[in-house]
């Protein structure tokens, strides 16, 4: 199936204003065929304003005793871990990806999702194992349904 706005040639890209149109499946070629957008949930870029703060208290040590200087890549760590992990779903599964690395779970293999209190979700695999979802928290849990088509419930709904 097969999503064009009105008048829209066949290469042209969906304008967000055009009235969209099923069209008959035998028209589609692959490049045309609609699929939904992944869905990438990851932690504010306001938190680098908590690592500068944390930056500016080390400093004191640091000028008062040079030594300590290598406190300093703490800040480094934390500002790396803001815009590294996140969570990518889409169709086919979830992507976690991590400081040094990243893993990606198709749906079936999933067999549920834990959240604890003050922490992240993780997902139970049905091998038994758990897989840390950055980012992912019971609030941000309708756009990891959204994206899971289904295999996710929504809470709030």
């Amino acid at each position: 199936m097969c999503i064009q706005g009105d008048d829209t040639p066949p290469t042209a890209a969906i304008s967000a204003h055009a009235t969209p149109r099923l069209l008959d499946s035998r028209r589609c070629d692959d490049a045309r065929v609609a699929t939904q957008a992944p869905v990438v949930i990851k932690v504010s870029p306001m938190a680098h304003f908590a690592v500068g703060f944390l930056t500016l208290g080390l400093l004191v040590p640091v000028l008062t005793w040079p030594v300590s200087a290598p406190v300093l890549v703490i800040p480094l760590l934390l500002s790396a871990m803001i815009v590294r992990l996140r969570t990518v779903a889409d169709d086919r599964g979830v992507t976690a990806r991590t400081l040094l690395g990243s893993r990606t779970v198709a749906w079936e293999d999933i067999d549920g999702l834990r959240f604890h209190r003050g922490s992240w979700a993780r997902a139970r695999l049905k091998s038994g194992e758990d897989v840390r979802l950055p980012a992912v928290t019971f609030a941000t849990l309708p756009q990891l349904a959204e994206a899971s088509a289904g295999r996710v419930p929504n809470p709030y709904r």
